[in-house]
């Protein structure tokens, strides 16, 4: 899973240039749902300092579950609705897949659009596409191997930088106690802290979102986030724009009593691109059927497969 960072770098980032990456959206509920979820919240007291520490700690065990993650394999259903300047659906368009860990890579293998089985090409194309990818690694020389490994252990760190750097970015309040799915959470409110000076490039968009976040007690681990967009984030030299308002929205769910992953996703994104083409985009994405791989498992070929 994208870890605390991917509801901003790896799902409004990708959307604006309209690559294929789970993303959403839905806000996180009316008046009235909101009213209810204030009368659940029982008072709870925490300082500051206790917020952040907690936050870096979340952190850190993100990291963790992402590790984790790699262990399953699991089934995404993105559902994506395009929106005209009213806000109507102009199209929609549902695509799902099965998402595989091959030689330390995870590969998303495309089984279904519009709630439809691939055509016979169509499901060619997507085993022709699994099968590069182990050839490429059986294939993989040993300094090839070095070099990517010590690549991915460099983005690795990257992103671990950013996250680390969201408990400095924002100031945090306490909401109080909620119950989620029979556990007791933190619901805690985070806004950008006036100052804030980031040390990494991609920290620079932090200070342009404010977020809610529920902190399972227990077990500090983040188990949903709801983060909009509050100033205009622009990519690539005003290649694209993310407008105010774009919101994104996400459940974990515990899994195996060892690990925190995706259950849904939900956003909403209001883009420009090229300074020319404004469009909306809702996507809604469902993850189920998590499966670990058994300890003695390994990654063959097609035929070997079927």
């Amino acid at each position: 899973m994208k870890r605390l960072a991917f509801w901003l770098a790896l799902v409004l980032c990708p959307l604006a240039f309209g690559q294929e990456i789970p993303a959403p959206v839905t806000s996180s509920g009316s008046d009235q749902d909101t009213k209810a979820n204030s009368d659940s919240i029982v008072p709870a007291h925490l300082s500051r300092e206790q917020i952040q520490e907690m936050v870096r700690q979340v952190a850190e065990k993100d990291d963790e579950n992402d590790k984790r993650q790699r262990d399953y394999t699991y089934v995404e259903r993105v559902e994506e609705h395009k929106l005209n300047g009213k806000g109507d659906v102009t199209s929609t368009e549902t695509r799902t897949y099965d998402v595989l860990e091959i030689y330390s890579e995870q590969v998303r293998r495309l089984t279904a659009k519009n709630d439809k089985p691939l055509s016979a090409k169509d499901a060619a194309k997507e085993e022709e596409k699994i099968q590069k990818v182990i050839d490429k690694r059986k294939n993989e020389s040993e300094s090839q191997r070095e070099k990517r490994l010590k690549q991915e252990e460099k983005d690795r760190e990257e992103e671990r930088r950013f996250v680390k750097e969201v408990a400095d970015a924002y100031d945090f309040t306490l909401v109080g106690v909620e119950t989620l799915d029979g556990r007791e959470t933190y619901a805690i409110d985070a806004e950008p802290r006036p100052g804030f000076e980031p040390k990494s490039k991609e920290a620079k968009v932090l200070p342009k979102f404010r977020f809610r976040v529920w902190i399972d007690r227990i077990e500090n681990q983040w188990v949903k986030l709801d983060a909009q967009c509050i100033d205009t984030v622009s990519f690539g030299w005003f290649l694209a724009r993310i407008h105010k308002g774009s919101r994104i929205n996400i459940d974990t769910t515990r899994i195996n009593d060892e690990v925190w992953l995706p259950r849904h996703i939900a956003v909403h994104v209001d883009v420009r691109v090229a300074l020319v083409k404004n469009f909306d985009v809702d996507q809604d994405i469902t993850y189920k059927d998590y499966k670990k791989f058994r300890a003695a498992s390994k990654i063959v070929g097609m035929e070997e497969v079927k």
